[in-house]
């Protein structure tokens, strides 16, 4: 059997799977671009060096307000461990010192 007789029957299937490989790698790098431009990583050019989007006063805009609700989550965060700090230590104690602590509470407020 010689290389002829295989190859040309073949040929169809030859050119379609690597016009399959190819689409599937165009298909990739898109979806891979995608996904960097959805979470916020730069995007690079043929070089490999990262080309980072252009600054305007929508996203500065929007960059300050993440920055404010970060601040408002971590205050909340800590005012949180506070209590869960109290709670750990009502738990953890014996209720005869819990019952102190009442009573003085109490006294003051007298």
């Amino acid at each position: 059997m010689d290389a002829k007789s295989y190859i040309i029957p073949n040929l169809p299937w030859i050119i379609g799977g690597g016009m399959l490989l190819g689409a599937s790698a165009i298909l990739g790098w898109i979806f891979t671009t995608w996904l960097r431009v959805r979470n916020g990583y730069p995007l690079e050019s043929s070089r490999g060096k990262p080309i980072y989007p252009q600054r305007n006063e929508e996203t500065v805009a929007r960059v300050k307000l993440l920055t404010q609700e970060n601040g408002q989550l971590r205050a909340e965060l800590g005012a949180i461990k506070d209590r869960l700090a109290n709670v750990e230590r009502i738990v953890t104690d014996g209720g005869v010192l819990l019952g102190q602590e009442i009573e003085t509470l109490r006294d003051r407020a007298n």
